[in-house]
């Protein structure tokens, strides 16, 4: 057990590579122009690209952290949930399938928390359009969790 890293750590790297990678423009071209949104594969690989980043602002008023929010708020949630979420089961159980469902539900959490987060402290819009971006947001969670889960196993309480 000496040589591995915390379960909450190894999903929080893990999360902070796939929202890096795959919410990168590099990506996010490259998902639009070569993948088919009416596939199943094209449109897995196009979700993976939602939690998109720029390096540029959009808009040149508000910044980069207004167009970042939801990437931003993402991780933050995504690494607090972790490290909150599996601490009591993870404890008795160490190297199971709980860590796996515990990194998975953490992930999906903070994407729905993230877009919800994100929606009401971005947008003008009614209180409804925020609360069915969180549906966006929780979808991408559950679809991408799997691969924060699969890298919580194995790892220390």
């Amino acid at each position: 057990m000496r040589g591995y890293g915390t379960a909450a750590g190894t999903g929080t790297v893990a999360a902070l590579i796939l929202v890096g990678v795959c919410g990168s423009p590099w990506y996010v071209g490259w998902a639009e122009d070569h993948t088919d949104p009416n596939s199943a594969g094209g449109w897995y690989l196009r979700l993976l690209a939602w939690p998109a980043w720029r390096v540029d602002p959009a808009d040149p008023d508000h910044g980069v952290l207004a167009t970042d929010l939801r990437a931003i708020l993402l991780l933050v949630s995504a690494a607090a949930l972790l490290y909150l979420l599996p601490v009591g089961q993870v404890a008795r159980v160490p190297g199971s399938a709980s860590q796996f469902f515990s990194g998975w539900a953490a992930y999906t959490l903070a994407g729905a928390a993230a877009t919800l987060l994100a929606a009401l402290l971005t947008a003008d819009g009614p209180l409804q359009a925020a609360f069915e971006t969180t549906a966006t947001g929780a979808g991408y969670g559950f679809f991408a969790g799997w691969i924060i889960g699969l890298a919580s196993l194995g790892g220390r309480a």
